[in-house]
C-alpha cells in the first residue's frame, strides 16, 4: 500500500502537469482502494477509506453492524463491544473500527495503483476533449513527432493529434521536428478515448486560412459564396461583397498579392483563383473561366447545365490538364457545363462552301444529299468537274461501278436539259 508521502506525491504530479483536480483524484483512488479491498482475502468487510489531500495519508474503517448475537464477525459486532466506541448506540445502528489500511491487503494496493492509471487515461481523455472542443474547425499548428503507415502524428501542447493519409496535401512529406499548421476536422472517440483528427486537404482548411489572413472575410464585408478545390492542385473561390465600396477580390488578393501569396505559401503553391460571384450564371461562368472567353453560350435551367463554346487557342485553359479546370468550374458554380471548341472563321468558311457544294449537286435530279455529301468530299464540288470525268474515275474515288454510272448519266442528263 502507498504510503502517505507517495500518495501526495502522485496527486501533485497529476495536479500541476496533467492538470487532473486533486480532490477528483482522492475520490477515484478511495473509492478504488475499498473496491479492491472487498474482493480481497478479508472479503466480507465493509470499508470506508479516507485520503487527506493535504497529507496524502490513507485512512481506514470497518463498517459493522450492531447485533445482539454475532453471526459474521467481519460484518457484525456485538452491542457490548459497539459501547467501547459510541456509548449511545443501539441494536441494528452502525459503528465504524478504524483499521491499519496494511491490513486491506495486496490486493487493494494494487487497486490503488490500477486506479492511479486508470484515473489519468480517464481525467487526461475528458481535459483532451474539453480542451479542444470548442476549437473543432480552426487552425491548429504543432510538431511533428513521428510517422506511422502513412498517418503523421503532430504534438499540440501537451496533447497528441493525427494526420491522416487521406487528409494530408499529396506530394507533402514531413520529417520529425518540422512545425505543421493544419485544420482541427473532428475528435473521434475510439477504445483508447478521444483522437484529435487533422487535416490539410480539407476545403475548410483554405477558408479559415483566408479568414485569418483577410480582415474583410473576418468581420462579415466580404463573403465566400462556395469553394472547389483539387487539394496540391488548385482551388477555385466565390467571393461577394456585402459593401459596395469594397472590391470582393481586391480584398482577397491583398495589395500585390501579399495576403493570396501567403495563403499559397502555407499549401505549398496550391494555385489559388478568386472569383467574383455574380446571380448571373452567364457572368459567372465568364468570371470563372477567365481568361478564356466562352461563346455561343446556352443556359439550360431545368437542368441546370450550360453549353458553351471557347476558341481553339482557349479550350486547354477552360478544361485544364485532366479536366481539372472544367471539374472545379462546374462543382464551384453548381451547374453542368458542356464545352466544346468554338470553329474558326477558316473552318466556317470551308463548311460553308461545302454546304452549298452540297446543295448545288443535290439540285440534280436523281442525286440525294447522301450521294452529294460523298461527290463532295473527293473533291466534285461543281457539276463543271465532271468534264472529264470518267466512270473510272468515280470508282477510283471509291464509288461502285453503278454509282459511277448513276451519276454520269444524271448530270448528263441535268446538262441536256438546261
Amino acid at each position: 500500500m502507498k504510503t502517505g508521502s507517495e500518495i501526495l506525491a502522485v496527486l501533485e504530479y497529476m495536479e500541476k502537469e496533467k492538470g487532473i483536480p486533486r480532490g477528483s483524484m482522492i475520490q477515484t483512488i478511495a473509492d478504488a482502494i475499498r473496491a479492491a479491498a472487498l474482493k480481497s482475502i478479508n472479503a466480507g468487510y465493509d470499508v470506508r477509506v479516507e485520503i487527506n489531500p493535504k497529507t496524502g495519508h490513507l485512512q481506514a474503517w470497518s463498517v459493522l453492524e450492531v447485533v445482539e448475537s454475532v453471526s459474521d464477525p467481519q460484518a457484525q459486532i456485538h452491542i457490548s463491544k459497539a459501547k467501547d466506541f459510541d456509548s449511545q448506540v443501539d441494536i441494528g445502528d452502525v459503528v465504524e473500527r478504524e483499521i491499519d489500511p496494511a491490513l486491506l491487503g495486496r490486493i487493494a494496493a494494487q487497486g490503488a495503483r490500477q486506479a492511479i492509471v486508470q484515473g489519468i487515461r480517464h481525467f487526461e481523455r475528458e481535459k483532451l476533449y474539453d480542451d479542444f472542443k470548442n476549437s473543432i474547425g480552426d487552425i491548429v499548428s504543432g510538431i511533428v513527432r513521428r510517422q506511422e503507415a502513412g498517418n503523421i502524428y503532430v504534438e499540440i501542447g501537451k496533447a497528441e493529434a493525427i494526420l491522416p493519409y487521406r487528409e494530408r496535401i499529396p506530394g507533402e512529406e514531413y520529417g520529425a521536428g518540422d512545425r505543421v499548421c493544419c485544420f482541427l476536422l473532428k475528435i473521434d472517440q475510439t477504445q483508447y478515448g478521444p483522437e484529435l483528427v487533422l487535416s490539410r486537404s480539407h476545403s475548410r482548411f483554405v477558408r479559415r486560412l483566408l479568414e485569418l489572413e483577410v480582415a474583410e472575410i473576418a468581420d462579415g464585408t466580404v463573403e465566400i459564396y462556395n469553394m472547389a478545390r483539387e487539394p496540391g492542385y488548385r482551388t477555385k473561390i466565390a467571393v461577394r461583397s456585402r459593401d459596395p465600396k469594397v472590391d470582393a477580390v481586391g480584398s482577397c488578393v491583398g495589395a500585390r498579392g501579399i495576403r493570396i501569396r501567403n495563403i499559397v505559401k502555407e499549401l505549398g503553391g496550391e494555385k489559388i483563383d478568386i472569383i467574383r460571384y455574380s446571380d448571373d450564371p452567364v457572368e459567372f461562368l465568364q468570371e470563372a473561366i477567365h481568361p478564356a472567353i466562352a461563346r455561343n453560350i446556352r443556359v439550360d435551367e431545368d437542368n441546370r447545365q450550360i453549353n458553351f463554346e471557347v476558341g481553339e487557342e482557349d479550350l486547354a485553359v477552360a478544361i485544364g490538364k485532366r479536366g481539372l479546370n472544367a471539374r472545379l468550374t462546374s462543382r464551384l458554380m453548381n451547374w453542368k457545363l458542356d464545352i466544346k471548341k468554338a470553329e474558326s472563321e477558316k473552318e466556317k468558311n470551308l463548311n460553308k462552301k461545302i454546304q452549298q457544294a452540297t446543295a448545288g449537286l443535290n439540285n440534280i435530279p436523281g442525286i440525294d444529299g447522301d450521294l452529294a455529301q460523298r461527290l463532295v468530299a473527293c473533291g466534285f464540288t461543281d457539276i463543271d468537274v465532271f468534264d472529264d470525268v470518267t466512270p473510272a474515275d468515280l470508282q477510283d474515288a471509291g464509288f461502285s461501278a453503278e454509282e459511277s454510272q448513276f451519276v454520269l448519266e444524271n448530270i448528263k442528263n441535268f446538262r441536256n436539259s438546261q
